[in-house]
């Protein structure tokens, strides 16, 4: 099935972080059974694990990922505490996130932003609006971007400018 070869890579990508894979899981689960609100058994049989994630996750971890939030294929959490991810955020593959840093709109019911793949935040960042980060982009701790990032960057600063541009990131 998809969501085990999701799950195994989300596993892989965290490596020995027991909490990034504890956060990752609880959210694919969750996300899996949110996805099938359409199907009323499957839906109901799964509202225990949404809840759980609710619960554990976002109230007691203190990271607030929806299960609404599409995000790809090995995703990992350095820490978590404090990461808050809008629903609307779209994530490719192979992101990493980190502590402190909040993802989202700039007003409320406002877009949020849309990442490629192999993207790196750093912790202490705040990354809003209707913005897109292209591929293989490093964001630097504590940075504030509300541009678009193009692909192949190294971005950091309060607003966030591009340091670095290359094809080998």
């Amino acid at each position: 099935m998809e969501l085990f070869r999701i799950i195994k890579s989300d596993f892989k990508a965290n490596g020995t972080n027991t909490k990034g894979k504890l956060i990752t899981l609880s959210f694919r689960i969750s996300s899996y059974f949110y996805q099938k609100k359409s199907n009323k058994i499957i839906y109901f049989s799964g509202i225990v694990f949404i809840v759980l994630h609710k619960v554990i996750v976002q109230w007691i971890l203190g990271v607030d990922l929806p299960e609404k939030t599409k995000i790809g294929k090995s995703l990992c959490i350095y820490h978590g505490q404090g990461l808050t991810v809008n629903e609307e955020t779209i994530f490719g593959d192979n992101i990493t996130l980190r502590q402190n840093t909040t993802i989202g709109n700039k007003f409320d019911g406002g877009k949020s932003p849309t990442f490629g793949n192999n993207i790196n935040i750093g912790a202490n960042s705040v990354i809003i609006g209707e913005i897109l980060i292209g591929d293989n982009v490093i964001i630097g701790a504590g940075s504030v971007v509300i541009k678009d990032v193009p692909s192949n960057s190294v971005v950091a600063g309060n607003p966030a400018k591009i340091i670095k541009t290359t094809n080998n990131l």
